[in-house]
């Protein structure tokens, strides 16, 4: 065996290797985290360059805020509407090209390209497209109803947009998954249900879909991470919030009330309880889904 193919047997190099990743998650992520709990039991006065302690007033201000329960009830919808829909939208889409034969590839670079843009840049894109003097998708819309269209003053109306691009964006992310599951799927389980006559959208249900629900089930996690915390850039840049706060997502909510009206320990509380709903929300869908998943 060489010296570049032995395993390392000394419990120091393995430290040794380990410490950048070490460090890096210390400093970006773990003392960050634990500053943000800290900061949350104090009140924050003259912009945040002091502090006071205040026990769990934050956490009982935001148990009794009708905005902030609002902001709760808004973000669960808009969560359930990204999720579903990816999903739903995603999976069809991989399933057209797991059927391509011909450009296969060609067909699955423009599916994906939307996931290669900054949530940013595409969320300003969309906002000029659906300008209601300007945009171009707002054109075609009003010259095929024959309605003044302006996406953004009715709340509903600017919660299925922000939904929507937000579907749009996450889709590339689920097409690669699911495209590469489908493509491993065994050729005999496909023929054998074409001889016994089974509709292509029936297979897809009852054959492909149980075949690959660990691939769904990690994305049914990971949409549900993005809903919640990735899809502050579209809100900030289309919406900030409104009108009326009908996109008011508790990422955005907590954003705003630490750098615009500089309540860092209102803010701080709110990222952990948004952090205890998302992980609730992780532990149960990996307990519901594990008695439903195969992984044969």
């Amino acid at each position: 065996m060489s010296e570049f193919t032995k395993p390392y047997d000394s419990t120091l190099q393995a430290g040794l290797l380990l410490l950048p990743t070490a460090v890096v998650l210390v400093a970006f992520l773990y003392y960050p985290a634990l500053q943000t709990v800290r900061l949350s039991f104090f009140q924050t006065l003259l912009l945040g360059t002091k502090q006071a302690f205040v026990g769990l007033e934050n956490y009982a201000t935001l148990a009794t805020s009708h905005a902030y329960h609002v902001s709760i009830l808004v973000s669960f919808a808009f969560a359930a509407v990204v999720v579903v829909g990816t999903l739903a939208a995603s999976l069809f889409v991989a399933y057209l090209l797991f059927e391509v034969e011909v450009g296969e590839s060609s067909y699955l670079l423009i599916a994906i390209w939307p996931y290669a843009l900054p949530t940013a840049v595409a969320a300003t894109i969309l906002m000029f497209m659906l300008h209601p003097n300007l945009g171009v998708i707002t054109y075609f819309v009003e010259s095929l109803t024959g309605l003044s269209i302006d996406w953004f003053t009715s709340g509903p109306q600017a919660f299925l947009v922000v939904a929507v691009v937000a579907i749009w964006k996450q889709l590339g992310y689920n097409i690669i998954f699911l495209t590469a599951a489908l493509n491993n799927v065994p050729e005999t389980l496909t023929e054998s249900a074409k001889l016994d006559g089974v509709g292509r959208l029936r297979m897809l249900y009852r054959v492909y879909v149980p075949l690959i629900s660990p691939t769904l089930v990690f994305l049914i996690v990971m949409n549900t991470i993005y809903a919640f915390f990735s899809t502050f850039p579209i809100i900030d840049l289309m919406t900030s919030g409104g009108p009326g706060n009908a996109t008011n997502l508790l990422i955005f909510k907590l954003y705003r009330d630490a750098f615009a009206y500089s309540s860092l320990g209102k803010a701080s509380a709110e990222s952990v309880v948004l952090f205890a709903i998302v992980s609730v929300l992780m532990y149960l869908q990996l307990r519901y889904t594990d008695n439903h998943t195969h992984y044969a």
